[in-house]
């Protein structure tokens, strides 16, 4: 049962993170040329009309830092056990998908090809450790009141 629930946050954070990198990079009309909505098969012409615009590049590891967190906070909010590596394992796929890209595509500039090693770990980490923080003070606060409704007894 802990391999469905594990899957399902995984598949869970990445779809949160794939949600909001797509509507981020969908922020500045100047950057979509395309009137349908698959991203996938425009994403060479867009590279290649965005070479020259570092803000475009920018705007990408931003909201990339943003999903891997939020879809970190995902994940594991819905794992049971290893909060933070499942969250974690998160910023290692999204790399691991951004690393494709930049092979595959060669219009990325060199400074987002580094950003994305400083981006997506710690990032997906934060995400996993804001869900441990919050965890830890709910069963703190849930201890601290079952400790002030138990009576002595004499």
């Amino acid at each position: 049962m802990n391999f469905l629930r594990n899957t399902i946050g995984v598949l869970a954070g990445l779809a949160v993170a794939a949600v909001i990198i797509t509507f981020g990079i969908k922020i500045d009309s100047d950057w979509i040329t395309y009137k349908e909505f698959a991203p996938f098969e425009h994403w060479e012409k867009l590279l290649q009309s965005v070479e020259k615009k570092d803000s475009f590049f920018v705007a990408l590891l931003f909201f990339g830092g943003l999903g891997v967190t939020f879809g970190g906070v995902v994940t594991a909010m819905i794992v049971k056990y290893a909060k933070v590596a499942y969250a974690i394992l998160i910023g290692f796929i999204m790399l691991f998908i951004a690393m494709l890209d930049v092979i595959i595509y060669p219009y990325h500039p060199v400074f987002y090809k580094i950003s994305i090693f400083l981006i997506f770990f710690p990032f997906s980490w934060i995400g996993g450790k804001i869900t441990e923080v919050i965890y830890e003070r709910r069963k703190k606060r849930e201890k601290q009141l079952q400790s002030k409704n138990i009576k002595p007894q004499v």
